[in-house]
């Protein structure tokens, strides 16, 4: 009876910790890692020009240093990222979103490349409109964790060795 409650209590221990591995991978938050490892989630930098009139402007997602920021009226997006830290590997720098809500408290929303920012002096392209950054202007950097070939190797070796164990376990308890 006891080898049977001490199966069970490894078994249950064995299922649980291999379940846990990919739950972290399905719940990511802006900010934060597909480990779960804590980044930084947000805070105040301060880039203002004092001989210029400044503006506070949010950039959030996938970047390294997410937050408000303080940063003078001529700012472009581009120095907005490069204030942010640039992105990080994680995000889809294809589907850049600005958000602003106008004077009358509608909202609006661009969408944009980055490659059409790096490249804008040089792209002749009739219809694109690159917003300059107003006041309480909102970038989103969308993304989503990628998974290298060394966290598949991690996450396996993880499994199979915890398959190897309660094999091993269940051949000890029938020897017995």
């Amino acid at each position: 009876m006891t080898k049977q409650i001490f199966f069970f209590i490894i078994l249950s221990v064995t299922v649980f910790s291999a379940g846990s591995l990919y739950a972290q991978v399905g719940n990511v938050e802006l900010g934060k890692t597909y480990t779960g490892i804590y980044q930084r989630q947000g805070g105040y930098y301060d880039y203002s020009d004092p001989e210029a009139v400044n503006m506070k402007v949010s950039v959030w997602g996938f970047i390294k240093y997410p937050g408000r920021y303080l940063v003078p009226d001529y700012t472009t997006i581009i120095d907005l990222l490069s204030y942010a830290g640039g992105p990080t590997d994680d995000s889809h720098l294809d589907d850049l979103r600005l958000y602003r809500v106008l004077p009358d408290s509608t909202e609006q929303m661009f969408k944009f490349n980055f490659e059409d920012l790096l490249w804008e002096n040089q792209i002749e392209v009739e219809n694109r409109t690159t917003p300059k950054l107003i006041a309480r202007d909102i970038l989103i950097v969308p993304g989503s964790p990628k998974l290298y070939f060394k966290d598949w190797f991690r996450v396996g070796i993880q499994i199979f060795t915890a398959m190897i164990s309660l094999t091993l376990l269940i051949i000890r308890i029938n020897r017995t």
